[in-house]
C-alpha cells in the first residue's frame, strides 16, 4: 500500500473547488426559505437567482429557462415524464434515443416503453458515434422526442448534436441532450446545439452533489416530476436547496471562466497518458472516437487482464480510476457502452476509464505510466484469458 493518491475518476464526481467551498460557507448565513416574502427569504431568493444566472451563462441560455433539480437523473427523468404525458393518446408518440445513454435515460426510456410509447434505440459505430443516416431513418412524423447524450461518460465520444437536432426539428420533434459530461469541459451552447432540453449536474463541474439543472427552451412542453408547492414556477416542488444551488452557481461561474485552460491542460495530459500506454504496454485498445472525444477521458482495454483486478491493483498503489460508469459499478455485466461499440464481453471486462481533472499533473500521469505496465504484465501472466 502507498501513501500516494492519484485521483483519475473525475467523470464519476469532482471535488469541491476551494472557491466553491468558500462561497458556500459564506452563504450558510442565508438561512431563509427562498419562497418566503420576508427579508431573510428575499436574501436567499436573490442568491438563488444569482446562481441561476451563472448556470444560464455557462450554456448560453436565458436565465428564465433554467430549472433547478436534484441532479442529472432527475432532469432526464423530468423530460421523459413530460413526453409520456404529452404523447398520451396522440399520434406523435415515439421516442428516439441511443444504446449508449446513461442508465437514467435508458431506464426512463424502458419505463415509458412499458407504458405504450414506441422507443427506438439507435446503434453506434465502433468509435461510439451515432450515424446521421440512422437518425434520419428512425425519425418521422410520429417522433415526439430525440434524446442523444452530448458526450459519453464512459468513452468520451462527442456526438454531433447540432446535426441531429436539425433532423429532429425538420420532423417536428423535440430535441434533448444529456450534457452532464460535456458541460464545463468543452463549449456548450443551447442555441448552437439547437436543443429544446439540456441536462447539467453540479458535481461534475466541481460543485456540490445533490443539485443540477434542466434547460427548457421557451415553448417546449414541461410537466413537473415532483408536484407540490409553487417553487420553480410550479415545475419542481420542494424547498430550495439553498447551499447546493449557491455552490452550483459558483462552480458554473468558474467553469466558464476556466473553460479554455481546462480543455488545453487535460487534452495535453490525456495525450501523454494515451501515448505512454501505447508505447509501454503491448496489445491495448483505445475505446472511443480518436478525435471527437472529451479532452479529459481515456478508456482503454487491456486484453488478458480483468478490469476489477486492475482496479484493485491500482487502488493498492493509490491510483483511483473506474471500469466505466459509477452508476453501474455494482453490476457484474460488461459495459453496455463498450458492448454497443462491438467490443466483446471479455475485452469490455478488461477496460479501464481514466478521467482527468483540472488539478491533474504531469507527475501524476508519469506515476500512472510507471505503475500500470507491471500490473498488466502480472495479471496477464496469471490470467487464463489468452
Amino acid at each position: 500500500m502507498t501513501n500516494r493518491t492519484v485521483y483519475l475518476d473525475y467523470n464519476a464526481t469532482t471535488p469541491l473547488r476551494p472557491e466553491v467551498v468558500s462561497a458556500m460557507v459564506e452563504d450558510f448565513t442565508l438561512y431563509g426559505n427562498a419562497s418566503s416574502m420576508h427579508e431573510a427569504g428575499r436574501a436567499a431568493a436573490s442568491r438563488v437567482e444569482k446562481a441561476r444566472e451563472a448556470v444560464a451563462r455557462l450554456i448560453g441560455a436565458p436565465t428564465a429557462s433554467i430549472l433547478f433539480t436534484s441532479g442529472g437523473s432527475e432532469s432526464n427523468n423530468t423530460v421523459f415524464h413530460t413526453m409520456l404525458l404529452k404523447g398520451e393518446g396522440q399520434q406523435r408518440n415515439e421516442i428516439v434515443t441511443t444504446m449508449i445513454e446513461h442508465p437514467c435515460v435508458l431506464n426512463s426510456a424502458e419505463f415509458i416503453k412499458s407504458r405504450g410509447v414506441k422507443v427506438t434505440f439507435l446503434p453506434v459505430d465502433p468509435d461510439g458515434k451515432v450515424h446521421l443516416d440512422d437518425v434520419r431513418a428512425a425519425v418521422n412524423d410520429r417522433t415526439l422526442l430525440v434524446s442523444v447524450m452530448h458526450a459519453n461518460n464512459e468513452i468520451g465520444t462527442v456526438q454531433d448534436i447540432a446535426a441531429i437536432s436539425k433532423i429532429a426539428k425538420a420532423a417536428g420533434a423535440y430535441m434533448h441532450t444529456d450534457a452532464v459530461q460535456s458541460t464545463g469541459k468543452i463549449p456548450v451552447s443551447v442555441d448552437a446545439l439547437g436543443v429544446d432540453y439540456l441536462t447539467i449536474s453540479s458535481h461534475k463541474i466541481y460543485g456540490p452533489k445533490g443539485v443540477g439543472a434542466l434547460y427548457v427552451r421557451k415553448g417546449a412542453p414541461i410537466e413537473p416530476l415532483i408536484r407540490g408547492g409553487h417553487q420553480e414556477h410550479g415545475l419542481r416542488a420542494g424547498t430550495y436547496n439553498n447551499i447546493g444551488i449557491f455552490g452550483f452557481g459558483k462552480a458554473a461561474e468558474l467553469a466558464l471562466q476556466d473553460l479554455d485552460e481546462y480543455g488545453s491542460q487535460t487534452r495535453k495530459l490525456r495525450t501523454m497518458l494515451r501515448d505512454g500506454f501505447l508505447q509501454l504496454i503491448p496489445n491495448v485498445k483505445i475505446n472511443g472516437h480518436p478525435r471527437e472525444v472529451l479532452p479529459n477521458t481515456l478508456n482503454i482495454s487491456f486484453p488478458g487482464a480483468e478490469g476489477e483486478a486492475i482496479l484493485l491493483s491500482l487502488d493498492i498503489m493509490g491510483i483511483q480510476a473506474s471500469t466505466g460508469s459509477a452508476c453501474a459499478s455494482g453490476s457484474l455485466d460488461p459495459s453496455h457502452v463498450l458492448m454497443a461499440t462491438g467490443v466483446g464481453p471479455e475485452l469490455a471486462h478488461g477496460s479501464i476509464r481514466f478521467s482527468l481533472g483540472r488539478v491533474t499533473t504531469e507527475a501524476e500521469v508519469r506515476y500512472v505510466l510507471e505503475t500500470v505496465p507491471p500490473i498488466i504484465a502480472r495479471l496477464r501472466a496469471m490470467s487464463t484469458i489468452k
